[in-house]
């Protein structure tokens, strides 16, 4: 038998499944006991019973009857489909850009471009703050997207990069011969190719935007901009020393659901996504 064959044939030892398992186990725990609290009501609260002994669904009707949360939903929705698309617009090109195009300093540009991620939100507050309130953007849907894109598109630059070097240039070439432009190739031939890679700069991107609270509740004072972790931040109690720990379990797994679903949905593109340009044949 071959190497290859003898590699291809390898079985997972139950040692690693174990391991497997305990993993999953240590990262549901949190969901788990989020949802354990939202069934409880009243003293229920108090416990910490690993099941509810008289589980309720009234938290989420109560949440769910709440006009302020439901526009901070739709509120969190706008922003996080806006964002994205701009950042997948713009950073298709530029990732097509560095990846294809002979630019002085590539690889430079992009190292810049990617360490604007890694800039503390907290320093730029203030004077995003200032400028905001003196153009009338402060506490305005906009006044939240141009900021979060700021954030969003070097993400998008960096994945979209990594999986366009991966798309043979031979196709490219034969796109030329046949009388198709740069950008006509680039919306016929590439972008079609790059789905998968796109798909999960999207997941990525909006997860992003929709679990940002700095910006969002810096940014914003009423609640007709408010997002959805700034919502749940500002939810109360019957009085000022009671914190609705149950409302607050339910509105973070109703927000938490959309996202763990598109997950599971997209689980395979995401992760031909993320591997894309990590083996090359």
């Amino acid at each position: 038998m071959s190497k290859a064959g003898s590699i291809g044939q390898t079985r997972v030892g139950p040692g690693l499944w174990v391991l497997v398992i305990l993993v999953m186990i240590i990262s549901l725990i949190p969901f788990y006991w989020l949802m354990n609290t939202s069934l409880k009501v009243g003293s229920g609260l108090a416990t910490a019973d690993l099941w509810p002994r008289n589980p309720s669904i009234e938290n989420y009707f109560v949440v769910l009857s709440n006009p302020m949360f439901l526009h901070a939903v739709a509120n969190s929705f706008i922003v996080g489909i806006v964002t994205t698309a701009l950042a997948l617009l713009f950073g298709a090109s530029a990732a097509y850009a560095l990846a294809r195009l002979p630019l002085p300093r590539k690889a430079l540009t992009l190292a810049l471009v990617t360490a604007v991620t890694t800039f503390p939100v907290i320093t730029i507050v203030a004077p995003i703050f200032n400028v905001w309130s003196k153009i009338g953007l402060y506490d305005t849907l906009p006044g939240l997207i141009i900021p979060k894109l700021t954030f969003a598109l070097p993400l998008a630059i960096f994945t979209l990069t990594s999986f366009f070097r991966e798309i043979p240039m031979e196709l490219e070439e034969a796109a030329a011969i046949d009388g198709s432009g740069p950008v006509g190739t680039f919306v016929r031939v590439i972008l079609p190719l790059a789905t998968p890679g796109i798909a999960t700069t999207a997941i990525l991107v909006f997860i992003s935007v929709w679990n940002e609270f700095l910006l969002a509740v810096a940014l914003t004072s009423t609640p007709a901009a408010r997002t959805v972790p700034v919502a749940i931040a500002f939810f109360s109690g019957p009085n000022e020393f009671e914190i609705p720990v149950g409302l607050i379990s339910a509105a973070s797994v109703i927000c938490t659901l959309p996202l763990l679903i598109v997950v599971l949905i997209f689980q395979r593109r995401i992760v031909a996504g993320l591997t894309a340009g990590a083996v090359k044949g």
